[in-house]
Parts: C-alpha cells; structure tokens; sequence
C-alpha cells in the first residue's frame, strides 16, 4: 500500500473510531437530556450510527480491517443533568469535527468531499449544543483549545 492511502486508512479509522465513540456519548446524552432537546440528540445519533457504517465500508474499500468499538468509553466529564448531556454533546461534536478534518487532509476526491460534508455537519451540531460557533471548527490548533484525543473516549 502506497504511503498516501496508508495515511488515508489511519484517518478514516480514527474517523471511525470518533464515530463508535460518538454513538457511545449520544447513549449517554439521550438518557441525561431533557424531552425539549431529546429529538435533537436522537437525530445526532442516527447521524452518527450512519456515519460510523460508511466508515466501515470506507475502511474496506482500502483494503483495511475496519477498528472495533470498545465496550464502553471514558467520559470527560461527569453527566448528572441536561445541562451536562448539552455540554457532552458539543464535546463529542467537537472532538469528531477533529477527526474529520485530518480526514481532509489526508483523503484526496470523493473521500475528501465526504470528510468536508461531516466536518461541516459536526460543526453545525456543536454550534446548536454549544449555542455559540468557534473560528476554526475542526482545528484546535487555530481555535486556541486542546487537540481532540484519538482515544477511545466519548
């Protein structure tokens, strides 16, 4: 496998690692947050969940073994209430709008547009959790905050 889809197939499979992640954190956020913002949540998982299956077919369409979802991830933060779920929410929004754009970077064509598209809808999402946008959605580096983890935390 050349050097650029190497590149390519550890982007998308820390882009799917994000979105098993992300559909772990949207279970917890669906049972903290209040009814007013319950449909809101479970659009987001869905888009997630199908997010997470295109991954599993990108990551096959390179030849990879696509990365498994762990049983269960580390919060960063405790979610006792709405207000918690809400911040949890952008957090994950966050921290897979990250993923995405090293996806961009490192896909080329149809994979790039792709990536751009999910960047795009994880920054909107973040934008309505968090009620407020950031300058650089995506790049921690350019937006003053701490570079999202590839672990395997929600």
């Amino acid at each position: 496998m050349s050097e650029e889809k190497d590149r390519e197939l550890r982007a998308l499979q820390a882009a799917l690692a994000a979105e098993h992640a992300a559909v772990y954190g949207y279970g917890v956020v669906g049972g903290r947050i209040a009814e007013g913002r319950r449909t809101e949540a479970v659009t987001a998982y869905d888009a997630h969940r199908a997010r997470r299956d295109a991954l599993v077919r990108e990551v096959k369409d390179l030849g990879g073994r696509p990365v498994a979802a762990s049983a269960g991830y580390a919060l960063p933060f405790q979610v006792p209430d709405s207000a918690a779920a809400v911040r949890l929410a952008a957090e994950l929004e966050d921290r897979v709008a990250g993923v995405y754009a090293d996806l961009v970077r490192a896909a080329g064509g149809g994979r790039r547009a792709l990536a751009a598209e999910a960047l795009r809808e994880a920054a909107v999402r973040a934008v309505r959790w968090r009620g407020e946008s950031v300058a650089f959605p995506g790049l921690a580096e350019r937006a003053g905050t701490a570079p999202p983890s590839a672990a395997p935390t929600a």
